[in-house]
């Protein structure tokens, strides 16, 4: 499988024209007990591999970059693909889409637009996945960050910092299949009106 501009994966021009984002302070991995007792990390979002390595000492420097590439080959993995351009732009917005050529043909992806990490400091026990942002007026998750299921975070993509559950920031299933234009953004709908104790398969197969 070979991807257009890899090395491009994230796309950063369209975010640094909307916001100015601020330095994150040192720390990641933290846990604590909600009022419920429900065990929660803090996941940070880091939109290129140094903006990580900045973060953070540089005992975590490989972690930081075994992080970025796991989120990459997740993105590639699990993340919405189109069987056309223009059904990706609709969603995802102009120019925030890139081809993927496969040995079965090839489709089209949203640009992974940044990665959270969690427990960042404990190598063994560290958690990745990619972000996705949309640009779209059609969009529901429209400047807001979203996981390759579907899971949308509250606020916009100012918001850096979240307390996640671990089923969150699980492995997703693969995705082996194209979508139409307002797919992925019902599967948004749907999740966003589960609630935040709900968990359903997402809508790749």
């Amino acid at each position: 499988m070979t991807v257009r501009k890899r090395t491009a994966s994230i796309n950063l021009a369209r975010m640094r024209k909307s916001f100015a984002l601020k330095p994150l302070a040192i720390g990641i991995a933290g846990v604590f007990l909600t009022g419920c007792g429900e065990e929660r990390k803090e996941g940070i979002i880091y939109t290129s591999l140094q903006e990580c390595l900045n973060d953070n000492p540089a005992s975590a420097a490989e972690t930081c970059r075994s992080a970025f590439q796991e989120a990459q080959d997740e993105a590639l993995r699990t993340g919405p693909k189109f069987s056309s351009e223009y059904d990706c732009e609709y969603e995802f917005g102009p120019n925030q889409c890139r081809t993927v050529n496969t040995s079965s043909g090839s489709f089209f992806m949203p640009f992974m637009a940044g990665y959270m990490v969690s427990s960042l400091l404990s190598p063994s026990r560290y958690y990745s996945q990619p972000m996705f942002t949309s640009y779209s007026r059609h969009s529901p998750f429209r400047s807001r960050w979203v996981m390759a299921d579907g899971y949308v975070f509250d606020g916009d993509i100012r918001n850096r910092k979240y307390r996640v559950r671990d089923s969150t920031l699980a492995k997703k299933p693969e995705v082996n299949r194209t979508i139409k234009r307002g797919g992925f953004g019902s599967s948004v709908r749907a999740k966003s009106s589960w609630g935040t104790s709900s968990r359903k398969s997402g809508w790749g197969g």
